[in-house]
C-alpha cells in the first residue's frame, strides 16, 4: 500500500493472490484478441507457486507469428483504490500492462461502450527501467491526458507494486508506494484547448501481456522466448 498511510480510509474488498493450481475463472475472464504482433491464448495462462503466469511464444496463431496473453476481471469497478505486485518479461518486443477499462464482452476492447481507461502501468519490455501512465477518455472522443514516463530499476528483474487511487476528481499513480502522478479528471482538455466534461464509469481490471515492437527500435527477441510476465496480486480497495 502507499507509503504515507494516506489509504488508511480504504478496506480491500476483492483480490486474486494466484495461490491456486489454475486461474480463478469464477473472477476472470480471457482476453481473446489478435492485436499487434500476437493472439492472446487462454492455454498461455497459468497459475503457480503463488503467481499468475502470462507465457509469451513463438509460434502461429490468429495470423500472428507470436502469442501473448490477458485476463480480465468478471467484476467491474469504479472508484478506489487498484493495486497489482508484478514482473515483466526480460527480452525486449513485449507490451505488459495492468490498467482498466470496459470490456466489450468478448474479450477484446471497445470505444463505444467505455468511458475511461487507466493505465497503471504500460511497460514496453525493451526499455525495462521505466514505465508509462496514463488517462484516457474515450466515450464522445478520444483524449488522452496525464501521460508521464517513470524511470524505474529494472522492472523484468524482480516483483514491484503498481497502485492506482480512482476519484470522482483525480487519478493517482504509485510506484512501490511512492506517488508519481496527479491526473485532474474533472474535465478533458480537447487539443484546440476546449474544455469538455469528462463522464467516469465502471471499469473491468486488465492484467496482459502482448507481442508489440513499437516501444523501441528493438524488433521482438526471439532469443529469449518463450518467456513469461508474472504477477504476485492484484487488489482493490474502497473507501469505509
Amino acid at each position: 500500500m502507499v507509503k504515507d498511510g494516506s489509504m488508511s480510509a480504504y478496506t480491500l474488498i476483492w483480490s486474486d493472490e494466484f495461490n491456486g493450481t489454475a486461474l480463478d475463472t469464477s473472477k476472470w475472464d480471457y482476453r481473446t484478441d489478435s492485436k499487434m504482433a500476437s493472439t492472446q491464448q487462454p492455454q498461455n495462462v497459468s497459475v503457480s507457486d503463488g503467481t499468475l503466469k502470462l507465457a509469451l511464444k513463438k509460434e502461429e496463431a490468429g495470423g500472428k507469428h507470436y502469442t501473448g496473453a490477458g485476463i480480465i476481471s468478471k467484476q467491474t469497478f469504479k472508484f478506489g483504490y487498484y493495486e497489482a505486485r508484478m514482473k515483466v518479461p526480460p527480452g525486449a518486443g513485449w507490451h505488459t500492462s495492468f490498467w482498466t477499462t470496459k470490456q466489450n464482452g468478448n474479450g477484446d476492447t471497445d470505444p463505444q461502450v467505455t468511458c475511461q481507461e487507466l493505465d497503471v502501468i504500460e511497460n514496453n519490455s525493451s526499455h525495462k527501467t521505466g514505465y508509462s501512465v496514463n488517462v484516457h477518455k474515450w466515450k464522445g472522443g478520444h483524449i488522452s491526458m496525464g501521460g508521464k514516463f517513470i524511470k524505474t530499476p529494472d522492472l523484468s528483474k524482480d516483483f514491484h507494486v503498481f497502485g492506482c487511487e480512482f476519484t470522482p476528481t483525480t487519478v493517482k499513480y504509485f510506484f512501490d508506494g511512492a506517488l508519481v502522478q496527479t491526473v485532474d479528471v474533472t474535465k478533458a482538455k480537447k487539443k484546440d484547448g476546449t474544455l469538455v466534461d469528462f463522464e467516469l464509469g465502471d471499469q473491468n481490471i486488465w492484467l496482459t501481456s502482448i507481442a508489440d515492437p513499437r516501444g523501441g527500435p528493438k524488433p521482438i527477441d526471439d532469443s529469449l522466448l518463450p518467456a513469461v510476465a508474472e504477477f504476485d496480486y492484484v487488489r482493490f480497495f474502497e473507501k469505509k
